[in-house]
């Protein structure tokens, strides 16, 4: 469990890095756009191959098909709520998040944090971290501590502030790594195992749409889908190491 804890941590810890980069430099709108995407795309082949097809080796497609739905559906109206309490903008580069709910931000973040965190710690007890998983948590990670950070450095955010935020997501992820851990460590509950796996990936693929490549969107336009598919090759890749 404690492996677990600190690879959650760790993939979240690019949040962190993301921040410090806001405050010390400019990223450009462009760069920030094209690694949410390649991010985005990583997300989705690792829920592709070590989630779904995890899941479908423990139960039928149509249950696992199910828990997704779940899982997605129970992410979106978590970001629903947020969005009307104010953490709708928390990932925008430009600074509207001035006119947002400090707490509801904070709680944004948490929440875009814990699906990718959880799936983590489920892969630990598969031989090991998903490699194509972490690269795609730090790809998707990096590009949002920078630009969320970015705008909560207009809004008038202190940088120690930010740095408070990102450290609290980083705990919660580390927890939520390890709470996925041990829904897989008793091999008897092949059963509660399918079901993490398909409300986890469910989650994820909802995070992605919501949050990643709308703003990525907004900069690349028409080759957001490209760098999405470049993500999503190099997933494929990294499965087989």
């Amino acid at each position: 469990m404690g492996e677990a804890f600190l690879w959650g941590a760790i993939g979240s810890s690019a949040l962190l890095v993301g921040a410090l980069v806001a405050y010390v430099a400019t990223p450009s709108r462009k760069l920030i756009a094209i690694v949410m995407a390649l991010g985005a795309g990583l997300l989705i082949g690792s829920v592709s191959f070590e989630l779904i097809d995890e899941a479908l080796k423990l139960e039928e497609v149509g249950r696992v098909g199910a828990y997704t739905l779940i899982g997605a559906m129970v992410f979106t109206a978590g970001n629903w709520y947020l969005d009307r309490r104010g953490g709708g903008s928390r990932k925008d580069a430009s600074g509207s998040q001035g006119e947002g709910s400090p707490l509801a931000i904070v709680f944004g973040s948490i929440l875009d944090g814990i699906p990718e965190s959880f799936v983590l710690g489920l892969t630990v007890l598969q031989g090991g971290v998903s490699v194509g998983l972490l690269t795609g948590i730090v790809l998707s990670n990096l590009p949002e501590g920078m630009s969320s950070s970015s705008g909560l450095r207009i809004a008038g955010w202190r940088r120690g502030r930010v740095i408070a935020m990102w450290l609290a997501v980083m705990a919660v992820s580390g927890v939520s790594a390890a709470i996925g851990y041990q829904v897989l460590r008793d091999p008897a509950r092949a059963s509660s195992a399918a079901i993490a796996q398909g409300f986890a990936a469910g989650a994820l693929l909802a995070m992605v749409a919501d949050t990643l490549l709308p703003e990525s969107y907004k900069v690349e336009r028409v080759f957001t889908g490209s760098w999405v598919a470049v993500g999503f090759a190099i997933s494929l890749m990294l499965s087989s190491v």
